[in-house]
């Protein structure tokens, strides 16, 4: 036998031995792969809550504040207040120059100076006409000329005595002055500036009362109505804590922000000074259900919004629609979708598949019905 046909008699043998070294490995490789369970964390979705509550900042007001202004025109030649001063009534707050209206002052007592002596004039001519007519000297028409004259005199004498009150007034309002108990909260004109009557000099913070200003947008504006009661906190004081009350809600909307504009009245407290920041919380009816999931439950696929439901009898997770109602501080609030007692994934969405195979440990089941966790959250808002 040749070498040749020898090694063609051994081929179909070296073939065969490879393919069952093939086979071997590929069995051994089904038999590595196992099957994946994944622990995940999930949140179990508790029984909805009546009521809800909600929270917004705002700043504490006094509930008048008085933004004084001259009655006149003219120069501001003094300030004599800075932001923060306490004031009463009677103290003078501000001077403009009273030069023109001195003048104005000596124009009308010359005036009426002038009136008095037409008035005295025209006194002697119908007494004059008063003899005549009695001794028939003069007819009664020249009588009811001299007492007309008289009378127009004597309302030109009024008249220059009301202009020279008006002038003395002029003068005495070229001080600007406090008529009420209060705290200066702001200046808007100071010395040089020339200010027409009635604009802003000084605004001043009346003693008595304070309030809280705040911004509701519109979807909540319906829940506060006068005279509803609420909670006013501090951020200088955590353990400062007053009931208020809603005083009054604003007829229209701001036109930038859109949102209105709801004072709170407080009781009196000298803790609470003006300026400070206040947080205002009310309880309100729970309409329209929702369910507080954190934020990393929620995941989005083919374009929609979902979370992934674990079934309790399988241990697997599942995709569920949901309709996001709102983004909170706590978290996300479904409006539909969920249901009490659902367990869903509350991290760790970027790696759940359909029908994926979960391990669901105690600890996780347990904190789901706690809310002091804070990676969970298990209530209905």
């Amino acid at each position: 036998m040749s070498l040749s046909s020898s090694i063609i008699r051994r081929l179909p043998v070296a073939g065969l031995v490879v393919a069952t070294l093939g086979l071997a490995a590929c069995s051994q490789e089904k038999a590595e792969v196992k099957e994946i369970i994944r622990p995940v964390k999930v949140v179990e979705i508790a029984k909805a809550n009546d009521t809800r509550e909600l929270s917004y900042s705002g700043s504490v007001h006094a509930r008048t504040e008085m933004n004084l202004g001259f009655r006149i025109n003219g120069k501001i030649t003094e300030r004599l207040v800075d932001i923060g001063d306490r004031v009463k009534p009677g103290d003078v707050l501000a001077r403009i120059d009273p030069a023109d209206y001195e003048l104005s002052v000596s124009s009308a007592k010359a005036a009426l100076d002038a009136a008095e002596r037409g008035v005295e004039t025209a006194g002697l001519a119908r007494r004059r006409a008063e003899q005549l007519f009695t001794r028939n000297v003069s007819s009664k028409s020249q009588l009811e000329q001299a007492t007309l004259s008289y009378d127009q005199a004597v309302a030109t004498r009024d008249s220059a005595r009301s202009s020279l009150d008006q002038a003395k007034n002029q003068v005495l309002y070229t001080d600007l002055k406090a008529d009420r108990n209060g705290i200066v909260t702001s200046v808007a004109a100071d010395v040089g500036q020339v200010v027409g009557s009635g604009s802003p000099v000084v605004t001043v913070a009346v003693d008595g009362e304070k309030e809280v200003l705040i911004a509701v947008p519109e979807m909540d504006i319906a829940q506060f109505k006068p005279g509803k009661d609420v909670k006013a906190g501090f951020w200088s004081d955590d353990a400062l804590t007053l009931d208020g009350k809603v005083r009054e809600v604003a007829g229209s909307a701001d036109q930038q922000s859109r949102t209105f504009a709801v004072r709170v009245s407080l009781p009196n407290d000298p803790r609470v000074l003006l300026g400070m920041t206040a947080t205002i919380e009310a309880s309100i009816s729970n309409s329209q259900q929702s369910v507080a999931i954190p934020l990393s439950a929620l995941a989005q696929k083919d374009g929609q919004k979902i979370v992934w439901t674990v079934d309790r009898n399988g241990d697997t997770v599942h995709a569920r629609p949901v309709k996001v109602a709102e983004f909170a501080p706590d978290g996300v609030r479904v409006a539909e979708g969920l249901k009490p007692g659902d367990v869903v994934v509350a991290a760790g969405t970027q790696f759940m598949t359909e029908n994926l195979k979960v391990k669901l440990s105690g600890d996780a089941l347990q904190s789901a019905s706690t809310e002091d966790d804070g990676d969970i959250t298990s209530s209905l808002r």
